[in-house]
């Protein structure tokens, strides 16, 4: 055996190939906590935690526990926290329950019923900024212009 062949058997490969995105379509009903590594898409219905990468909420979809994705974004409805570095609530979205995020997105139309906390990141400089997102502007109401929320409150 060379060295070469002793070099590849002590040492396996921890390159991983990314895999196709998971879906969960919309006649699907499942009871249990989800957990992937990579993407994941619900078109169904979700009681459980869920865990992944990656994760789109589609118009058709509920979800009934908590989240922690390093992306999430939601189109339809999601009862329990949502942990996730980047949160995008579209304007179909309806949400109840905290937000934990570094990053939120806030689309004109969405639904929220819970706290919002943006989470310490050590890339960090201070500026706790909510995006939110709005078509138009009304002249009598100068609140409506506003495109972006400064929190200086830490809690």
């Amino acid at each position: 055996m060379s060295a070469n062949e002793d070099i590849d058997k002590a040492s396996p490969s921890v390159v991983k190939e990314p895999s196709l995105p998971s879906l969960l379509s919309s006649d699907l009903t499942i009871t249990g906590d989800l957990h992937s590594e990579g993407e994941v898409q619900i078109d169904g219905t979700v009681n459980g935690n869920l865990r992944c990468d990656v994760l789109n909420i589609s118009k058709t979809a509920k979800i009934n526990g908590e989240i922690i994705a390093d992306s999430v974004k939601v189109f339809g409805q999601v009862t329990g926290q949502i942990s996730a570095r980047d949160v995008s609530l579209t304007k179909t979205a309806h949400v109840q329950g905290d937000i934990l995020h570094e990053s939120l997105i806030v689309e004109q139309g969405a639904y929220l019923d819970g706290h919002c906390r943006q989470t310490d990141n050590e890339n960090t400089d201070g500026d706790n900024t909510i995006n939110l997102m709005m078509k138009g502007t009304a002249n009598s109401n100068p609140l409506l212009n506003v495109t972006s929320v400064n929190l200086t409150d830490k809690a």
